[in-house]
């Protein structure tokens, strides 16, 4: 937006409301300056009349005052333009105001402007230049319009232009597949769908560009996505347009797409063209595997920004220039230290959301690294949680703390990615967290001073200077009432040492209670034993300053408070209140929102289910604990924790009785559950699998919390009963860590059944890992106790695990027998789910002995279990099983179906290992139907979808599948099959690494 030698200052209301000068922002009073601004720069050059300003402030309820108070705040705002010395006037102009200004210095203007270019260039046919200018206007935006303001009117203009935004990202799109870029369109249009699943046109635009690329499958599952969508919404169909569409393709009847324009310069007789050199024509056309559009998973893990952040302007722009500035060699790097309380979190928050649309597109990275506590986060764990956010499934995900940072520094080479690390220990937790790509940024926020870490630029936090104090004090409790009681004002914050975290829960007190003065909070404070003037050397003060609030609650909101200090998770869900006070109620947040009032806790978000999570401060749950030790005896504290732990319990449970369709395939443990409200219970665990994920820091803590407190029973069963999350998102590293807890607290408890459940369980993971002799020893020991106490379900779970080694190492008679004892003893233990695991894995071992009939009867017992229960993921693997019969039986139609119906699950469920298997799978169900245009196809999509998740060898093991049907093709055989060696022999894959080889040398 800056025109050289136009004016001098510049609007934005595409995003939050700014005003930027010469000397830099220029900040705008909060409240009724910002909402007449706003409403001012809407109508540019145009009357706003007061009567509409009074609607926008107050709505239907305006003061007697109203219109003076408008004309003062003009007056204010007035005066700011003309002391900024912009080339702006707002001038009276019956029946109102008009602010003057360039229509090139109010974004939205410019925004506008560009648009109606662009659409009159696209209707005279100059579409490339067109898109130039709709991709202009679009990144004029920084958020939706206006956010942050409060005024309900107000938003109604907001939204409108929200509305032409869209319209405009859809006429670009559709101008770019008219010139024929529906190949580079696939991503955006598919986040666009997601992002705004009931606007049809995105939808269709999806469709288009999805066949026009040569996926003919995947615009037809896009279009029964958006039929989904509606008719869950809004209990439509699709309309015209979606339906005609769907049915050309199924046709056959969709034109062709548009041609892309020629290489500028280029004749009939240059290279372009047909009839050219068929060797440069063959080089300017790249093989669809180097060009297949990655469908990348953009993180935004940030948390919320707050509303009334005050901050040294000057520091902000040296703390962006550092992260995002142009001409840095290496990965930008920002450390923000200082005592508690400084606001450091705070401060990297609101940088890291001024930097994330324009900076860093490609992502924003967030982890609290727990530096202050007695757990701090690892590099390791760290690392396996910034890899899944960048979409690696946890199977992928390397074990060693060398190889997790060289898939992470992998993954973030090409991109535009901001990491905020959050409480770092010292810069041994930070280094291995460093992208190694210079268009990356690290911010880091610690209580350490880290000198060691190299480049970085350094910001140390103090105390606020008086004016932003007295800023900060203002925002909270009012504008009118700090200038009302200057002095006292002034007074107050010198009496908490100005130190952020102080001065907002005075302040939260006096706004909760408009009849106090300033001045008698002044002298509460100096009733406090004078320790508040020494707030800067150390804790002492500080407790005296939480003890003002802490003193001021009721006494059932006191004790909530002391309770919740004994939880550890990061954020905190309203039902552990009910929980720690035992209290049944249907809505506990109730019980937190007292606590919130007064910032004692923050809301630190909203659940899917709608619930709110709070959090506290580390300094509160500190000082609250120490008050828990003073004031509860130790059978108090222990019943609200065993009732806490309960709680996460019974919810685990319940999670994993939704996903098997009961109580299957896991022991359980006699400790007490303590049951959650049911609305609460059936929202949160609508999709368990997502729940699990969420709380999966929590359930996790809670299995090492409830071992230090000695509940070893519930160690052991929470730990067991989390294998269901563990399993099937890969996280084999939280599978073993908390089970090693839990033994170790079994071991200690002399608890035998728990001990041999843990045992069992490690059994599997060693089996997950390839680690079969150490697999062996685990579930050998576990079967011994199983046996002693005649433990069924422990005995059938040992036994058909110990079957799928055998049946591994290609002993089928020792699989067969295990399995035979298995499928007993899940009788005995009338778990229908373990009978048809058994079934669907001897089955292999029937095909591959040639028994199909058997396989496919033993496959079919198994189908009807999963779908009488409703078993989704166990519906998946039988029914891949029963292709593969189908496929060596010849019934190769029946075969893709299956397969086509298998990918669908595995899509639904976001399993993309699993997609991966399918397509590979339908590749060699046509290569057998001698189709091999399908079946090369499908490989393609293969090799693709399993190189995006950096799974190499699935795809060197498509590739050499693809290399196969293009021995006609030697020029593209060969760079199939060149990175494909190179995986086979890095891994010993010595079977396929000879074939790649011949095939290779063949080229």
């Amino acid at each position: 937006m800056d025109v050289p030698g136009g004016p001098r200052l510049t609007f934005r209301v595409l995003g939050p409301l700014q005003v930027q000068g010469t000397a830099g922002p220029l900040r705008v009073p909060p409240g009724r300056q910002e909402v007449i601004l706003a409403a001012l720069l809407l109508e540019a050059n145009r009357i706003v009349s007061t009567s509409q300003l009074v609607d926008l402030i107050w709505e239907d309820n305006p003061p007697e005052t109203a219109r003076t108070q408008v004309q003062i705040c003009v007056s204010r705002l007035r005066k700011l333009l003309v002391d900024a010395d912009g080339e702006v006037a707002l001038t009276t102009r019956p029946p109102g105001y008009v602010l003057h200004t360039g229509a090139g210095n109010v974004d939205a203007a410019l925004f506008t402007g560009l648009v109606r270019r662009a659409r009159s260039l696209g209707e005279g046919g100059d579409r490339e230049e067109a898109v130039r200018l709709l991709r202009s206007a679009v990144t004029l935006w920084q958020g939706d319009c206006l956010t942050g303001l409060d005024s309900g009117p107000l938003a109604n203009a907001a939204r409108q232009l929200n509305e032409e935004r869209l319209a405009a990202v859809e006429l670009r799109i559709r101008l770019e597949l008219e010139l024929g870029h529906h190949d580079r369109l696939v991503g955006e249009l598919q986040r666009l769908t997601h992002e705004h699943p009931l606007r049809e046109k995105l939808h269709g635009q999806l469709i288009q560009a999805l066949y026009w690329s040569g996926r003919q499958a995947e615009a037809l599952e896009a279009f029964r996505t958006a039929r989904r969508y509606l008719a869950e919404e809004l209990g439509l169909e699709p309309g015209r347009e979606l339906r005609d569409l769907e049915a050309a393709i199924l046709a056959g009847e969709l034109p062709p797409p548009p041609a892309p324009p020629l290489v500028r310069g280029a004749t009939a007789s240059g290279p372009e063209a047909p009839g050219g050199d068929p060797a440069a024509l063959d080089a300017a056309s790249p093989a669809p595997i180097a060009e297949s559009i990655r469908h990348e998973t953009v993180p935004h893990q940030l948390p919320a920004d707050i509303a009334d952040f005050v901050a040294d302007g000057q520091r902000l722009g040296t703390l962006e220039k550092a992260l995002s500035g142009d001409g840095r060699g290496t990965v930008g790097l920002a450390a923000i230290t200082g005592k508690p309380g400084t606001g450091k979190s705070t401060l990297a928050v609101h940088v890291a959301h001024a930097l994330a649309e324009t900076g860093f597109p490609d992502g924003q990275l967030y982890c609290d690294l727990r530096g202050t506590t007695a757990a701090p986060a690892t590099p390791v764990e760290v690392l396996g949680r910034f890899l899944r956010a960048l979409g690696i499934p946890g199977q992928l995900i390397p074990e060693s703390l060398d190889e997790r940072a060289e898939m992470y520094r992998t993954r973030l080479s090409t991109r535009r990615v901001l990491v905020v690390l959050d409480d770092a220990a010292g810069e041994g937790q930070v280094l291995p967290l460093l992208p190694g790509s210079r268009g990356c940024a690290v911010l880091v926020t610690s209580r350490a001073r880290l000198t060691a870490l190299p480049g970085a630029h350094r910001v140390e936090l103090d105390v606020l200077d008086e004016d932003r104090a007295l800023e900060l004090l203002a925002r909270i409790v009012g504008g009118d009432r700090v200038a009302g009681e200057a002095a006292a004002a002034e007074a107050l914050v010198r009496t908490v040492g100005r130190l952020p975290l102080a001065l907002r829960i005075v302040a939260a007190r006096l706004a909760a209670r408009p009849h106090w003065t300033l001045a008698s909070m002044v002298q509460r404070l100096a009733d406090e034993r004078h320790r508040l003037d020494e707030l800067a050397h150390g804790e002492m003060t500080m407790r005296a300053s939480l003890s003002l609030t802490y003193e001021g609650l009721a006494p059932e909101d006191g004790g909530l408070l002391r309770l919740l200090s004994m939880a550890q998770a990061p954020t905190l869900p309203s039902w552990l209140a009910g929980a720690l006070l035992d209290d049944h109620r249907p809505f506990p947040s109730d019980l937190m929102e007292p606590l919130v009032d007064v910032q004692m806790l923050d809301v630190a978000g909203v659940e899917p289910s709608g619930g709110f999570r709070y959090r506290f401060h580390e300094i509160i749950r500190v000082y609250a604990r120490e008050q828990l030790a003073a004031q509860h005896p130790p059978d108090v504290r222990r019943a609200a924790f065993a009732r806490m732990a309960g709680g996460w319990m019974h919810l685990a449970e319940e999670a994993h009785r939704k996903v098997y369709g009961g109580d299957f395939t896991v022991l359980h443990g006699t400790a007490p559950r303590w049951r959650p409200p049911s609305p609460y219970t059936d929202d949160a665990l609508a999709d368990p699998l997502a729940w699990l994920d969420a709380e999966q820091a929590a359930l996790c803590g809670m299995v090492g919390h409830a071992a230090e407190e000695g509940l070893h029973d519930l160690s052991w069963d929470l730990a067991t009963s989390l294998v269901t999350l563990f399993e099937v998102r890969g996280h084999y590293d939280l599978w073993e860590s908390t089970h090693l807890t839990a033994l170790a607290a079994v071991r200690k408890a002399g608890n035998l059944r728990g001990t041999a459940a843990i045992r069992a369980s490690l059994g599997s993971l060693y089996m997950s890992r390839n680690q079969y002799d150490t697999a062996r020893q685990s579930l050998n020991s576990a079967l011994d106790v199983f046996q002693a106490l005649d433990e069924p379900m422990g005995e059938a779970l040992c036994r058909r695990d110990m079957a799928l080694i055998a049946r591994t190492n290609g002993d089928d008679a020792a699989a067969l027998e295990l399995y035979r004892r298995s499928l007993a003893d899940f009788g005995r233990a009338d778990d229908v789910v373990g009978r048809a695991i058994v079934l669907t894995q001897s089955a292999h071992i029937r095909m591959r002995q040639g028994e199909i009939d058997l396989a496919q009867k033993q496959l079919d017992e198994a189908l009807d279990i999963y779908e009488g229960i409703g078993y989704a993921g166990g519906r998946a693997r039988t029914l891949r099983r029963v292709g593969q019969v189908l496929l060596e039986q010849g019934r190769n139609d029946l075969a893709v179906l299956t397969f086509t119906e298998v990918l669908e699950l595995c899509r639904d469920s976001g399993d993309v290992i699993g997609e991966g298997h399918l397509l590979r799978d339908l590749g060699h169900a046509f290569a057998m139907m001698g189709r091999p245009d399908r079946a090369r196809d499908f490989y393609d999509r293969a090799v693709s979808s399993r190189e995006q998740v950096m799974d190499f060898s699935g795809g060197a093991l498509a590739r050499l599948d693809l290399a196969r049907l293009l021995t006609d093709e030697p020029g593209r055989s060969r760079k199939l099959l060149v990175p494909a060696v190179e995986v086979f022999r890095e891994r010993r894959m010595t079977r396929e690494l000879a074939e790649a080889e011949r095939l290779l040398g063949a080229c």
